[in-house]
């Protein structure tokens, strides 16, 4: 359930985001789990790209119908979670396509794979950084928003169909 504070009111279609100040120690826990989700695979102990997201996606189903600042980074997470599985599977499907094919000569691995290879390896560290740091600020009560992933998440999680409030200053702020 929601609380009704006053920067939880609507303002031009949007419902406010919340301070940190009004924010649960549960609530600021659980936004801040959506981001670690991204070490399932690591937990399970199994080396699956698909892990990641199966388990990013049960979590957001899980926290949907709690606060929306736990929903927003719920479906943030989600959302950074998907490019880089997809690059994943790839990556391992290509590589393990490569070593059946090929044998022990490894003349499958052409530059092209190993500029993939190295293309996976910049964006899951990109995606490991950003998603710690994200991980702080839920944590602490506040937002951060991934290039593309923050707006679209924002207007999905805080965007109302209809009605207007007041408008106020804030500390957290939607996404330009």
């Amino acid at each position: 359930m929601e609380q009704n504070t006053f920067s939880q009111q609507v303002h031009a279609g949007y419902h406010s985001l919340p301070q940190p100040d009004e924010l649960t120690t549960r609530e600021k826990e659980d936004a801040m789990g959506a981001y670690l989700m991204m070490f399932a695979a690591l937990a399970a102990g199994l080396p699956l790209p698909i892990i990641n997201l199966i388990a990013a996606v049960i979590y957001y189903f899980v926290n949907k119908s709690k606060s929306r600042f736990v929903r927003f980074h719920s479906l943030h997470s989600l959302y950074a979670q998907i490019p880089t599985t997809i690059m994943n599977a790839a990556l391992v499907f290509w590589t393990v396509r490569n070593l059946v094919s090929c044998g022990e000569s490894f003349s499958c691995f052409d530059d092209f794979y190993i500029g993939y290879f190295w293309t996976v390896v910049i964006a899951n560290i990109l995606y490991f950084v950003f998603s710690i740091i994200a991980a702080v600020k839920a944590r602490k009560g506040q937002f951060y928003y991934f290039i593309f992933f923050g707006k679209l998440t924002y207007e999905q999680v805080y965007r109302i169909i209809e009605g207007e409030g007041e408008k106020q200053q804030a500390v957290n702020k939607p996404p330009v």
